[in-house]
């Protein structure tokens, strides 16, 4: 999904009821996807095997071997439940929507540990106005830059991952507080990296909530 690595869905109202959307510009966010993609493990995720060449056989024709959740993608909500929606099962209508995108950038630049908060959504929205109905939250950390850059998983050598993420008071503010569908990151991660290691709080609150 999305600005780099990770987006959460939610299953809304049926097409029938869902108000009209409707844009003017399409924006590509998603990066290609390459063998050596970072990957959240460190692992090879994906592979190429080309089966048949133009050059040989005036035919391309290419086998792929992928691990889910490699390159731009969208956790659905079976990804961190135990009977979540799967992703072909998430309505159409709720993968169009609208977008809020609030940079953190120039904090992460400071401190590649930090995340965004509650106090980010209410500023965001102070001048912008509300949160749109039903949209999807997407962080802007500046980390996508990083992408051909050993930073961009943050680790540190000693098993830890040090990239910005969503907090989980934020995850639970906009469950509780505001109608919005998805939540998207430029990272590996919905999380911090240090909240990555096993805890997952915002993976566990967002997608455990059928978003």
């Amino acid at each position: 999904m999305g600005l780099g690595a990770a987006a959460a869905a939610f299953p809304g109202t049926p097409q029938a009821q869902a108000a009209p959307t409707s844009f003017t510009e399409t924006v590509d966010l998603s990066h290609a996807l390459y063998e050596g993609f970072p990957t959240f493990s460190g692992e090879k995720w994906f592979t190429v095997e080309h089966l048949v060449t133009f050059a040989k056989d005036k035919v391309n024709l290419n086998r792929w071997t992928i691990v889910e959740h490699s390159g731009t993608h969208m956790d659905a909500p079976i990804h961190f439940s135990a009977d979540g929606l799967t992703a072909d099962l998430i309505p159409i209508s709720d993968l169009i929507v609208p977008v809020a995108v609030i940079n953190i950038a120039s904090r992460v630049a400071e401190n590649a540990d930090t995340s965004l908060t509650p106090d980010d959504i209410k500023a965001w929205e102070a001048k912008n106005g509300p949160l749109p109905e039903g949209c999807c939250v997407v962080m802007n950390s500046g980390w996508h830059k990083l992408l051909d850059d050993p930073k961009f998983t943050g680790n540190d050598g000693e098993k830890r991952n040090h990239t910005p993420g969503f907090h989980v008071e934020t995850a639970q503010f906009l469950i509780g507080e505001r109608n919005v569908k998805g939540i998207g990151v430029d990272t590996l991660s919905l999380d911090t990296g240090l909240n990555s290691g096993g805890a997952f709080p915002v993976h566990y609150e967002w997608l455990g909530s059928g978003r």
